[in-house]
């Protein structure tokens, strides 16, 4: 039997350390937004929804974006140095290597997806983004670059999902009233197809 509770306890402990405040509740809102797209989510997707961002909470360990010519790499890096530090917890925590290697798996490919089940966990990820982060997001980094961090996790979600985040309501009224106008400006950018 799988020491799932191991490997659980052990990324609540290393996340609730983390200097990102709002990472704690990121990882379980993750959770819980995967469990709602795909309610019998097996063990491999609970434990990367869990994890998939453990590195932030290493700052020996953690990546820094300046290190990267784009935010794409830097968001690429990101994925592999999670699935490695959760790598090394599921062997600590003696999980099978099958279970090791999906939730690896899953966690390198938490940004871009490319399975049914890496989907689904980019998905939850970046729902829960709409959802906690984005308003710590924006009082550490303003407007512009909340714009472009928005945009970028927007073009990411499937049709449905983004009218779903489009609705999130936000306390801080300057960024509800941001949020708002940056739906219509990624419709605006997208190319029209000609009407034949």
């Amino acid at each position: 039997m799988d020491n799932i509770d191991c490997v659980k306890k052990r990324i609540e402990g290393i996340i609730k350390k983390s200097p990102v405040p709002e990472d704690p509740i990121h990882s379980k809102n993750t959770l819980e937004w995967l469990l709602r797209l795909k309610p019998d989510a097996d063990e491999a997707l609970q434990i990367a929804a869990l994890g998939h961002d453990i590195e932030r909470a290493i700052e020996e360990r953690k990546v820094r974006r300046e290190d990267y010519k784009n935010y794409d790499e830097f968001k690429d890096a990101h994925a592999s140095n999670s699935a490695e530090i959760l790598a090394e917890i599921m062997k600590e925590c003696t999980i099978s290597k099958e279970l090791a290697d999906d939730s690896f798996f899953l966690v390198c490919h938490h940004e871009t997806g490319g399975t049914r089940h890496a989907d689904i966990l980019r998905d939850a990820d970046s729902i829960s983004f709409f959802h906690v982060n984005l308003p710590y997001y924006f009082i550490r980094n303003g407007v512009e670059e909340t714009k472009r961090r928005y945009l970028w996790g927007y073009r990411r979600l499937p049709d449905n999902l983004k009218r779903l985040v489009a609705e999130f309501d936000y306390q801080n009224k300057e960024l509800a009233s941001l949020v708002r106008t940056l739906p219509k400006l990624h419709h605006a950018a997208r190319p029209r197809k000609a009407k034949i």
